[in-house]
């Protein structure tokens, strides 16, 4: 129900704390890498092809100049979750973030912060949740769950 996609396998550490929030969550979800610059034919079937393949919205992760996130958005009609991934030839990570949140009118990407792909399979999740019952059930007792440990912390502060 939810494509993951990066543009290298370095990105997996990443881009796996999405897959894993989405297990969580109980949405289904699959995963590839798909290049925008060394398979740019892949990386074009593949968002044309998402919504028929029963795909509801697409993370996609990308370091360097971080173009994955916006073609993809320009190939279908799908939401993308863009996440930046601070990489080996990144200039600290900012250039994938730019890259990822400077999208020109009409072709939106929602941009996660660096790394951010944990966010970026809640925010997936709540798509989805929008239409499957089951998924906004997860995604209530999930934030309950939040609420939960933030209590728990300030019973834990040492008080004067």
């Amino acid at each position: 129900m939810v494509g993951i996609i990066m543009g290298s396998l370095s990105d997996r550490k990443v881009m796996q704390e999405a897959a894993d929030v989405l297990t969580e969550l109980g949405v289904t979800w699959e995963m590839d890498i798909v290049s925008a610059h060394r398979t740019p034919e892949k990386m074009v079937d593949y968002a044309k092809s998402a919504r028929d393949r029963g795909l509801r919205v697409i993370i996609a992760g990308a370091g360097g100049a971080a173009h994955l996130p916006g073609m993809v958005a320009s190939l279908t009609i799908l939401p993308v979750i863009g996440v930046p991934v601070k990489s080996s030839n990144s200039i600290d990570g900012w250039d994938s973030v730019l890259s990822i949140l400077q999208m020109p009118g009409g072709v939106p990407v929602a941009t996660m912060a660096l790394d951010g792909a944990r966010n970026a399979g809640i925010l997936a999740a709540q798509i989805v949740g929008t239409f499957d019952e089951a998924v906004a059930r997860n995604l209530s007792q999930f934030k309950e769950n939040l609420k939960e440990k933030v209590a728990d912390m300030s019973r834990q502060l040492t008080r004067p």
